[in-house]
Order: structure tokens, then C-alpha cells, then sequence
């Protein structure tokens, strides 16, 4: 019962979310299954490493799927993507944490500062934000 009321809790969540509290939530789910597959890593639980690191290569491909293409950042951001990418699969390959420690500082350093990006237009749609001469 709990397990239900928490899915119709996250569904809920996601349906009203914004764009940006949207990849907020997919840097989040990044970042914990990145953790977790160093833990996992660690403890040489391989199917657990393996399983965690998929995860993160498909928020990952996520984010190059969804990436405004028309964007000035777009070709720098897809080749940060397919870097990560190559860098999972060769954490989940050799089952070594330094390659999933490295695209974790990466992915938190982003996440940070997407969160901040969102807090400026935000701040902007409802006036409060800081206006320059």
C-alpha cells in the first residue's frame, strides 16, 4: 500500500513539474544511481554496479535526446554526453570507480548549475529578479 501511494506521489510529482524541475530530477536520479554504482563497485556487487550504471547512461542519453538542438551549447553539451558515456562503459567493462567518480563531479557541477540557472529565470518570471542598468 505505501510502495502505491508513493508511485501515485511520483507520478503526480513529474505530471506538474517544470522543464527545469524536470532535469533537476533527472540530475538527481544521475547522481544517486552514479553513488550507487560506486558502492556497489566497492562491494563487488557486480549486477548491482551493472544495473546502476545503465541507469546512468540512460539519463545520460536522456539528456542528449532532449537537448534543445538550436541551442549555443548544444555541440559542446552532446560531446560532455557521449564522454560520459564512454566513461560508464568503461567503469561498467572494468568494473573500476575512478571513471564514475570523475562523470559524478561532472554531473554535480551541472546539476548545480542548471539549479542556479533555474533559480535566476525563475526569480525573472516573477519580477523579483535582479535588474541591471
Amino acid at each position: 500500500m505505501l510502495q502505491a501511494q508513493r508511485n501515485v506521489y511520483l507520478e503526480r510529482t513529474v505530471q506538474t513539474a517544470t522543464p527545469a524541475q524536470l532535469l533537476l530530477m533527472l540530475y538527481d536520479g544521475a547522481i544517486r544511481f552514479s553513488r550507487k554504482a560506486i558502492d556497489a563497485i566497492e562491494k563487488k556487487q557486480l549486477q548491482e554496479a551493472h544495473d546502476s550504471l545503465v541507469r546512468v547512461q540512460d539519463i545520460v542519453n536522456e539528456f542528449a535526446i532532449t537537448l534543445d538542438r538550436s541551442s549555443p551549447m548544444a555541440e559542446q553539451l552532446l560531446n560532455l554526453y557521449e564522454y560520459f558515456n564512454r566513461r560508464l562503459m568503461e567503469a561498467n567493462i572494468k568494473k573500476e570507480v575512478e571513471p564514475v567518480q570523475e562523470v559524478l563531479g561532472y554531473l554535480t557541477e551541472l546539476r548545480e548549475s542548471w539549479f542556479q540557472a533555474s533559480k535566476v529565470i525563475q526569480g525573472n518570471k516573477s519580477g523579483t529578479g535582479a535588474q541591471h542598468a
